[in-house]
């Protein structure tokens, strides 16, 4: 089997509403992969709101797109997971999970700066206000909430850099 190449994995990571989704969309269709997405699950079976279960829905369905995600992997797809991997210690228990199965895990970070990812959010909430859109709507509540969590990953963690430049997205090496 000389020449075929391991499926991976590949991790989104960055703030609320900084363009993980469209990025990994994007990533996707140039790459042929799978898009697992936590909040694609959630809204679609609990819509806005699940109130003070959203957490523990939340870590559920990750555990659960975690595992699924080896099918597409042991089937030789590239799997992305959509969800934002906030934490340091989220990052690593990710890359501790892929590891221990000898899976190459990678970890695309999108860089925005806030007056940017405002802008982004005001115009995601008039979409989904509208109905344009399936996501969740970003109060202010929730995006102090999401910022107060978010740990900036360190430069060593971080495989693809994309940095917000004049031109849109720029992949920094």
């Amino acid at each position: 089997m000389l020449g075929l190449r391991r499926a991976k994995a590949v991790l989104i990571c960055g703030k609320i509403c900084c363009g993980k989704t469209t990025y990994a969309q994007k990533l996707c269709a140039k790459s042929n992969s799978v898009l697992l997405s936590v909040d694609e699950i959630m809204l679609a079976i609990f819509g806005q709101h699940c109130g003070e279960k959203h957490d523990e829905y939340a870590k559920k369905t990750q555990a659960y797109l975690f595992e699924k995600s080896l099918q597409f992997i042991e089937k030789g797809i590239d799997t992305v997971l959509d969800w934002g991997f906030w934490t340091a210690e989220g990052r690593a228990y990710a890359g501790k999970f892929y590891a221990d199965r000898h899976i190459p895990c990678e970890i695309h970070y999108i860089d925005i700066d806030d007056d940017r990812r405002q802008k982004l959010i005001e115009k995601r909430n008039g979409e989904v206000t509208s109905k344009k859109t399936e996501a969740y709507f970003v109060d202010d509540n929730l995006a102090a909430k999401a910022c107060a969590v978010f740990e900036a990953p360190d430069r060593s963690e971080i495989d693809v850099w994309i940095k917000e430049g004049e031109n849109g997205y720029e992949i920094q090496a």
